[in-house]
């Protein structure tokens, strides 16, 4: 064999090794790649938590009386008007009137359970409704009507109508409005029984709708 030829050979052979070496490099790059992204919390730090959408999601979920709906079907909370305080014949109003047209809907300002149905000389037509965990009530009171087929016992959902804005009891007929108390009590406490009145308005004026 001549030198040029085995030269020629030579570098066929080194030509040849360099392709084979960069196919087994790539095929191990892939291959380490695909393994990684099957890894659950590739790339993260070793112990933190992965965040899901749902887990995103959850994160700003609201909670709490802080997201209570504006009970007044198409109230906005800058309609709304802090009467807590206020003195109603001489005795701490503890509550908020929320005014609107006599037979407007009136809806669950949470879910619950409607604790009592009962037809008060000042209240007129009203709706006691206990939260879940049986500390809070909301109270609806001068309603024009309940909602046919609303019950004791009965669950409600946030947002389900429960009556119409009305003015009995002894409400102004000039000036129909819902009056609206939330009252914190003992879980195993009756309706009826004192309670203390959280002023509402905060609760409500953050409400975006």
């Amino acid at each position: 064999m001549s030198r040029l030829a085995f030269l020629d050979r030579l570098q066929t052979i080194a030509a040849t090794a360099t392709v084979t070496s960069a196919l087994w490099i790539l095929a191990g790059t892939v291959y380490v790649a695909r393994d990684s992204a099957a890894q659950p919390g590739a790339g993260a730090e070793a112990g933190a938590e992965e965040v899901t959408p749902a887990m995103a999601v959850a994160s700003d979920a609201p909670a709490g009386e802080g997201q209570l709906t504006i009970p007044v079907l198409g109230v906005t909370s800058a309609e709304l008007t802090d009467s807590f305080a206020d003195s109603r014949g001489g005795r701490p109003h503890e509550a908020i009137d929320i005014m609107a047209p006599a037979g407007t809907p009136v809806v669950a300002a949470a879910p619950g359970k409607v604790e009592k149905l009962f037809l008060s000389g000042a209240g007129g037509n009203t709706i006691y409704v206990r939260s879940g965990d049986g500390r809070t009530i909301h109270y609806y009171a001068h309603l024009q009507a309940y909602v046919p087929g609303l019950a004791e016992g009965q669950s409600v959902r946030r947002g389900q109508q429960l009556g119409t804005v009305g003015s009995s009891g002894n409400a102004d007929p000039a000036a129909p409005h819902l009056h609206f108390a939330v009252l914190r009590l003992a879980p195993d406490a009756s309706w009826w029984e004192p309670a203390t009145a959280l002023n509402p308005y905060p609760l409500l004026a953050a409400t975006i709708r």
